[in-house]
């Protein structure tokens, strides 16, 4: 190859040596200045390395001179914010639930906490837009299982709903009316059929009448005679168009024959008091929200002040 190299004559360069197709390469240098910044960036590498952290061990990675890390830094960052905040967390876990609408700035900082929270904790199941999906409430309509006021939010969001391992979680069950052979085949058709009257569905037939007389004896315990549910065991209402899993004769027979029982994680054992607060404050903010009751506002009051009275 080198007895191929030669000085072309035009530009007065050398060549490389090698040829193809009657084309010559030119063996032109480097710019001196591309040259000198190739090597300052060899030098500014080995000072990096020094400097900062940069070679990997086994379990670790070198610490550097100057003892600086991103991960460091992110940590004084948050440690900073977590520092600004702690007064107003504290104030919202401190201050009684129904009395934070009084205080605009704890308030709107209950809100924003809450919407953060809700997309970290909540969207799995209820959604981004907490309108749920089948088998997970929608947060946002005014059908509420146990209750829509700030307390009861509260107290579901800390207990979760049918949680093992909370001794004071909610906690219902509904039998398994076909499964456990409570209800033939045909009765269960006609409880079905009842329910679809009652929620607006169908026209009264022989049928419905037949499930009037079993749904008063075997499900008007939970749900209520007129079949508008109640709270204290979580039974929905069903006269309305809303429906946790639906209101179809089809779903509506597996969950006679084989009931329904969601679960719902207890936050309080992963969250603190201020988050949770929140959230409760969020979820009720959303649009189906429920006043206070009457009771609850009673027995927060003052003994000297006259107790506020809300719409049930």
């Amino acid at each position: 190859m080198a007895e191929k190299k030669r000085i072309d004559a035009p530009t007065g360069t050398q060549t490389v040596g090698h040829e193809w197709d009657g084309i010559e390469e030119l063996d032109t240098p480097m710019p001196r200045w591309w040259v000198w910044t190739f090597y300052a960036t060899i030098v500014f590498s080995l000072g990096y390395v020094v400097v900062y952290p940069a070679i990997p061990f086994l379990n670790d990675a070198s610490k550097g001179l100057w003892g600086w890390s991103s991960r460091g830094d992110l940590h004084q960052t948050m440690d900073a914010e977590i520092s600004r905040r702690a007064p107003i967390l504290s104030a919202i876990a401190t201050t009684p639930i129904e009395k934070l609408a009084a205080q605009p700035e704890l308030m709107q900082a209950a809100m924003q906490g809450g919407a953060a929270a809700f997309k970290v904790h909540c969207v799995q199941c209820h959604g981004s837009g907490a309108a749920g999906s089948k088998g997970y409430p929608n947060l946002i309509d005014d059908d509420w299982l146990w209750g829509g006021d700030l307390q009861s939010i509260e107290y579901t969001i800390t207990h979760g709903i049918r949680n093992p391992d909370e001794p004071q979680t909610r906690n219902s069950l509904m039998p398994a009316f076909g499964k456990d052979g409570i209800l033939n085949t045909t009765q269960v058709q006609d409880v079905v059929s009842h329910v679809r009257v009652i929620s607006g569905q169908e026209k009264p037939s022989a049928s419905s009448r037949r499930g009037d007389a079993l749904f008063q004896q075997n499900c008007a315990v939970c749900h209520g005679g007129d079949g508008k549910g109640l709270r204290d065991f979580g039974a929905p209402n069903l006269t309305d168009p809303i429906w946790l899993h639906a209101g179809d004769r089809e779903t509506l027979t597996q969950t006679v024959i084989n009931s329904r029982k969601g679960v719902m994680p207890a936050w309080g054992h992963a969250l603190d008091k201020a988050t949770i607060r929140m959230l409760a404050v969020y979820v009720h903010g959303l649009g189906g929200g429920e006043a206070t009751p009457v009771q609850a506002q009673v027995a927060a009051a003052p003994a000297t002040a006259t107790p506020a009275v809300a719409t049930p």
